[in-house]
């Protein structure tokens, strides 16, 4: 195997500041930046913008799409769609 192929591989954090979340998992990204976890280490430390605790899919916060109600809308709208009695 190449020596220098693979990029290294450890420990990072990534923290969601907008939800007050924080992660400790293995990455192949890094950063300057670093962090005291609650084990007492240090480790990198990166800023993500969205994770599972504010997106709203994971939330539960997601808008549900009425289907049926959109439907009803457009055949009121529309009639009964081309479908004449015969």
């Amino acid at each position: 195997m190449k020596e220098d192929k693979h990029p290294s591989y450890g420990p990072v954090v990534f923290r969601d500041r907008s939800a007050g979340y924080a992660f400790l998992t293995s990455s192949t990204a890094g950063s300057d930046e670093t962090i005291a976890w609650d084990d007492g280490q240090t480790y990198p430390v990166i800023d993500v913008e969205i994770s599972a605790e504010s997106h709203p899919f994971y939330t539960g916060k997601a808008r549900v799409v009425d289907s049926e109600g959109q439907v009803a809308k457009f055949e009121k709208r529309f009639g009964d769609g081309g479908q004449q009695g015969s």
